[in-house]
């Protein structure tokens, strides 16, 4: 389907408008200066030919007086007026085609003795001529001093009448300057219609629908990168839409089941007044302590995505022995760490990985947790290995997803939230970070990487 790119907006507000009158005004102005130039050289150059042709005729016929006899003119085709004036405007000799009335009037004087000029009589066409001066020695020979002048010319060419020279190069210049105008146009046009093709399409597009996608034209131009990166907006746009609309679907299926818990409490001490109050409110306060639990994480969550968090030198060897040393339970935490492994990030954030990762480690392990921190080139790792059974290579992305909880985390921690690892990879990726699953020869081991603090 063909899109006008005029169709859609105001002509004052249209850019193929906008561009195209910019540039008709642009091309007005250069064309009239080459107007203006092209004509003035046109015309002085026929000019000059022209001159140059009659100055030699009359040069030529000067150069055959002889003493006492004057040879009869010598016009040619293209200089078919010839004359000679004494001093007092009277024609002494003439061409058959010059008349007997003096051409000009123009009398060159001895140090100019050649003048070019165009004699435009009244109702008549101008004549372009040469009016020459015979030498003093040739009219003392001839005419005992008396000054005589030779007139060589001929008829204006009609291009050089009047305006009409100007007119025909200003013709040219204005269908020029139309050419020009109507090129910008259509190739305005066709550089806009796929970028009105991506508005239109764009305008189609709703937060209830975002699989749709913008034409992309073919190329590497300015276009067909707009068209690429604002699919690529769409798909992260779609894949960020879908991740809330999943996220709050978990959110409120995982409300909902100590919601109904607590409710039902309740509702039984309204109902039934021989049941204890105080034994309700009770019986009530662990689905209220989940609630707590999962909103509270759910903020934390909602706030490390959304609030940048203030950095300072962490020193990670000295927090993990902090936090391996806190683990006083019945499984024991042996901490290895380097010296100075230093990072940039939020020293409270970094710390609730290390003890999320040792809480998961000692809930899993049957008898030790190890935790490490070094330095590995231009990374700094913490890894948590447990002893227990380890986690299946095709749940080890899984466990990051929130409220995601496998069959053993469910037994091993019945009132967990399944946010505690999706907080903690969110943690990592904010410090440029990241946080996975590895191989191991037993249990699981978790692998922390964070850009190592360069001095």
């Amino acid at each position: 389907m063909s899109i006008r790119p005029a169709m859609f907006l105001p002509f004052s507000h249209s850019i193929q408008a906008r561009v195209t009158l910019a540039v008709a005004a642009v091309s007005v102005l250069v064309a009239a200066v080459i107007a203006a130039g092209l004509c003035l050289l046109l015309r002085h150059r026929i000019e000059s030919e022209i001159f140059k042709e009659t100055r030699h005729v009359a040069t030529e016929w000067m150069g055959l007086m002889e003493r006492g006899e004057v040879p009869p003119p010598t016009p040619t085709a293209r200089v078919p007026l010839v004359q000679l004036v004494d001093s007092r405007g009277r024609v002494v000799k003439a061409g058959p085609m010059a008349g007997d009335r003096p051409l000009s009037t123009v009398r060159p004087t001895e140090e100019e003795r050649f003048r070019d000029v165009t004699e435009c009589p009244e109702n008549d066409q101008c004549v372009m001529l040469t009016a020459s001066r015979v030498s003093p020695l040739r009219s003392w020979e001839l005419w005992q001093g008396e000054p005589h002048f030779v007139y060589a010319g001929t008829d204006q060419p009609p291009t050089l009448r009047g305006q009409r020279l100007e007119l025909l190069v200003g013709a040219a210049a204005a269908l020029l300057a139309v050419l020009w105008t109507l090129t910008t146009w259509r190739s305005t046009g066709r550089v806009l219609l796929p970028i009105n093709a991506i508005r239109q399409r764009v305008s189609e597009i709703t937060a209830n629908d975002l699989s749709l996608r913008v034409p992309q034209p073919p190329g590497r131009d300015e276009v067909a990168q707009l068209a690429r990166a604002a699919n690529q907006t769409l798909s992260r746009l779609e894949c960020a839409v879908r991740r809330q609309r999943e996220f709050a679907a978990i959110v409120s299926h995982e409300l909902k089941s100590p919601l109904t818990g607590l409710r039902t409490r309740l509702e039984e001490a309204l109902l039934y007044p021989e049941i204890d109050a105080r034994e309700a409110i009770a019986r009530a306060l662990p689905a209220a302590d989940r609630m707590q639990l999962i909103i509270d994480e759910l903020l934390a969550f909602a706030r490390l995505r959304n609030t940048p968090c203030s950095s300072e030198p962490v020193d990670l060897g000295e927090l993990v022995r902090a936090e391996a040393a806190a683990r006083t339970t019945d499984v024991p935490v042996r901490a290895r760490t380097e010296p100075d492994v230093r990072v940039l990030g939020n020293r409270v954030q970094l710390a609730s990985i290390v003890t999320n990762l040792l809480v998961n480690a000692q809930r899993h392990a049957n008898g030790q947790v190890d935790v490490s921190a070094e330095r590995a080139g231009a990374q700094a790792l913490v890894v948590v290995l447990d002893d227990g059974d380890g986690v299946d290579e095709v749940d080890r992305e899984r466990i990051f997803e929130p409220f995601t909880r496998l069959e053993a985390g469910r037994r091993l921690d019945p009132t967990g939230s399944g946010l505690g690892l999706a907080l903690c990879r969110a943690i990592a990726v904010a410090h440029q970070g990241s946080l996975c699953v590895e191989d191991s020869p037993r249990g699981a081991r978790f692998v922390l990487r964070l850009p190592l603090l360069t001095n």
